[in-house]
């Protein structure tokens, strides 16, 4: 299922924006997907062009979880174990912020290590996923969430 939802103006009301996070939670929740159509450039600047297209234009990451597998638009990417589990925890949570300390415990299963591990653990993921490929935003002070515009698939089955 594909949900539009035409937009006007050059910029969005922060109600557009709520109605947008709870139906994308909604949708999420039965595996359909989002597309806001507004007056944005491919650069995400007002203007020209929609979000759907600029959206179209990033990279897309597949997690298979069943063969441990990432690929970006198509090729392999190698990642380690707690690589694909950071990964896939935060895209198993999208829009919600974690603590180093809550990702600690969450995929590495205690929190005995350092704080920092997570952050190495996240520079070594965004070396190895590229610039074009922006999934992990850092939320200073607080910790890390998935991008809002990661487009990240899991696939459980393949």
């Amino acid at each position: 299922m594909t949900l539009n939802i035409p937009l006007t103006g050059e910029t969005l009301p922060p109600q557009a924006h709520r109605l947008i996070d709870a139906v994308r939670e909604l949708v999420e929740a039965g595996q359909g997907s989002v597309a806001v159509e507004s007056p944005l450039t491919a650069a995400g600047v007002p203007g020209e062009g929609s979000l759907r297209e600029w959206a179209d234009d990033t990279v897309e990451v597949r997690l298979l979880t069943a063969s441990r597998q990432v690929l970006v638009d198509g090729e392999l990417l190698p990642l380690t174990r707690l690589e694909f589990d950071l990964l896939l925890y935060l895209a198993d949570h999208p829009r919600r912020v974690f603590s180093r300390t809550q990702l600690l415990n969450a995929v590495w299963g205690y929190e005995h290590t350092g704080e920092r591990t997570v952050d190495v653990h996240v520079r070594r993921l965004r070396v190895k996923l590229g610039a074009q490929v922006s999934l992990i935003t850092t939320v200073y002070g607080v910790g890390y969430r998935l991008a809002d515009e990661a487009r990240i698939v899991v696939l459980p089955h393949e």
